[in-house]
């Protein structure tokens, strides 16, 4: 079970307080004040793990978000003088701060220096201030960068993670992958994005809970997981397709949104085909980490995990299979 200790939580408070400033605020002022805020809180958040590479994501980490918070203040004398090109610069230094490619180089190393709470905040809260940023700069000059990152963060996404044998790894370029399809939300209307957000912040959860309760950090790890705990291993099974769309679970509702999106607006049709070609590459390394653990087993394996799965670990296959009692509810609801 996860325990805080005091400090940990004070900085967990000051970092969701960065956070609600940020989104809040009418002042870029105000708001760069946040994304600071919710920056200083995240460092010591990081350091706290007794993992010896913490120290070292650490220092990666505000490395590269002190880099992007200069270039955003370098964009405010731009702004008087030539304001194109301080929108761009505000915009690139936001997709620094996500991760999202081409400027996703720091993203798995750090990733694989932290632990798997701290994994899961990178990928879920500490974009929430960006991509609100990112949905209030979309005009015309930024719309190619937009498309330009999209489609290399589902390429980078979805190539990346092929060759990968270390679970955080396989989710840092989950989540860039993620990015591309976040990205295309946001450059259509705010809704689509929180929607998707908020789903993949859901499923992303399932997957790091499962994988942090049994601390798993290596596909070869997978296969420890005994064969009395096929619940388990179902649970994972579900919440990884998920993860990568796969109808009818929850992580297809949003990917589908946005294609209907693509469709009524006639969109860039090369830009969807590449969205959906990175997620079946994505699909595919989801069911390698999957199908290991189901078809391999020995009998020295069954004996090195004897223990009951906690039950909110097995609710998160009934959260993944959610959209398939959608029909029930609303038969019962009219």
């Amino acid at each position: 079970m996860l325990t805080l200790k005091p400090y940990q939580i004070m900085f967990s408070i000051t970092l969701l307080l960065g956070i609600f400033i940020a989104i809040s605020s009418s002042s870029w002022f105000i708001l760069w004040m946040g994304l600071e805020l919710n920056l200083m809180s995240f460092i010591p958040i990081l350091s706290s793990s007794k993992n010896r590479y913490s120290a070292e994501s650490a220092l990666k980490y505000f490395l590269i978000q002190a880099l992007g918070s200069a270039s955003l203040l370098a964009a405010s004398p731009l702004s008087t003088i030539i304001p194109s090109l301080a929108l761009m610069t505000i915009f690139l230094a936001l997709l620094l701060k996500v991760g999202a490619a081409p400027l996703h180089f720091w993203f798995p190393p750090v990733m694989q220096g932290i632990s798997w709470p701290q994994s899961l905040t990178l990928m879920t809260i500490q974009k929430i201030a960006p991509m609100s940023m990112m949905s209030m700069l979309i005009s015309k000059t930024i719309m190619p960068i937009i498309i330009f990152s999209s489609i290399t963060s589902a390429l980078v996404g979805g190539l990346g993670g092929l060759n990968q044998t270390l679970t955080r790894k396989i989710m840092s370029y989950s989540s860039i992958n993620h990015m591309a399809w976040l990205l295309s939300a946001i450059s259509f209307n705010e809704r689509l994005w929180l929607i998707y957000f908020s789903s993949y912040t859901i499923v992303s959860s399932s997957v790091v809970f499962i994988l942090h309760s049994n601390q798993i950090f290596h596909l070869n790890q997978l296969l420890i997981m005994n064969i009395s705990s096929k619940s388990l291993k179902l649970s994972l099974f579900l919440a990884l397709l998920s993860l990568g769309g796969l109808p009818p679970l929850l992580g297809f509702i949003p990917k589908m949104m946005v294609i209907q999106e693509f469709i009524f607006s006639c969109s860039s049709l090369l830009w969807l085909s590449i969205l959906l070609f990175s997620a079946l590459l994505t699909l595919f390394f989801y069911l390698r980490m999957t199908l290991s653990s189901f078809s391999f087993s020995t009998p020295k394996m069954k004996m090195t995990l004897m223990f009951k799965e906690p039950r909110f670990l097995l609710s998160s296959s009934f959260i993944n299979i959610s959209p398939l009692f959608y029909p029930i509810m609303l038969i019962i609801i009219y």
